[in-house]
């Protein structure tokens, strides 16, 4: 009798060791979650005199759609002769956008052959792989002011390569100039710069300002080598604005306390003239039940 509850004993634990096992060997054979694969694009912004920009956006296919990456964090570094320096980090928004603008342009310099070299990188997460964009392009100037020949105002624009310093010829140069919601284009459609590396456009006449001035932007946009580059002129040009706002006035759809004053005296006469009729039929009424 011993020895068979001893046999069952050895046996249970048998059993339960054979499906611990399995259980063990399940869970260590389980795939890994699949992260899915990021897409990241750089686009290089100067703007002269002012700053260096570069405009980021993560996106990603999953399940079949296209998706915008949000709230990850892009490093942007510069990398020349065999060394990288990190310039700083952006997050991106909803959209899977962000703009980072280089605070020191002193930590950017170009190779041996002037070329710049800009890393954007993605170290990864728990949803998504590592990434990395290289963007590399040549550094060029934009010279640009207003002349007037003939009672005419042009706008005139020279394009340079900034490590030559020479000028470039067949680009094509955009004049606009700042609007609020998006920029008023001016002159041809396409303003190809001459040997000399130069455009000139009229400007028209009777362009609307905030006490006359305007915001000139001549812009060598997306090209292969340069990237977007942008000069901006600011002239009192334009026709001064007149300021039609009734902020300050009583209209009807001017905040409460400035409602017109016919709405607030007529309502409240009628309202004090019902009230009136009301307390004095009350009061005949009071008479009448006293009789």
């Amino acid at each position: 009798m011993k020895i068979t509850i001893n046999l069952r004993f050895v046996f249970l634990i048998i059993i339960s060791g054979y499906f611990l096992g399995l259980n063990v060997q399940n869970v260590y054979s389980q795939d890994p979650p699949k992260k899915n694969t990021i897409r990241l694009k750089a686009d290089y912004i100067k703007t002269m005199n002012k700053e260096i920009a570069f405009n980021l956006r993560a996106s990603s296919k999953v399940d079949g759609s296209n998706i915008d990456v949000a709230n990850i964090e892009l490093t942007v570094f510069n990398e020349y002769n065999d060394d990288s320096v990190k310039l700083g980090s952006a997050i991106t928004d909803s959209e899977g956008k962000s703009t980072f603008v280089v605070n020191d342009l002193n930590l950017i310099k170009p190779d041996s052959t002037g070329l710049y070299n800009i890393l954007v990188s993605f170290k990864g997460n728990d949803a998504y792989k590592r990434a990395s964009k290289s963007l590399s392009y040549k550094d060029a100037t934009i010279e640009a002011k207003i002349i007037s020949k003939d009672s005419v105002n042009y706008i005139t624009a020279t394009l340079k390569d900034t490590a030559t310093d020479s000028v470039l010829s067949d680009q094509i140069l955009n004049v606009q100039v700042q609007r609020l919601f998006r920029p008023l284009r001016i002159g041809p459609e396409f303003n190809s710069t001459d040997e000399s590396g130069t455009i000139i456009v009229p400007i028209e006449e009777g362009i609307p300002g905030v006490d006359g001035m305007l915001t000139f932007e001549v812009v060598l946009k997306d090209n292969d080598d340069y990237g977007t580059v942008k000069a901006q002129v600011t002239a009192p040009l334009g026709v001064p604005v007149v300021d039609e706002s009734t902020f300050d006035e009583r209209t009807m759809w001017s905040p409460r306390n400035k409602t017109p004053l016919f709405l607030l005296i007529v309502p409240n006469l009628i309202t004090l003239g019902i009230w009136g009729i009301i307390i004095y039929l009350i009061l005949n009424l009071i008479k009448i039940k006293k009789l």
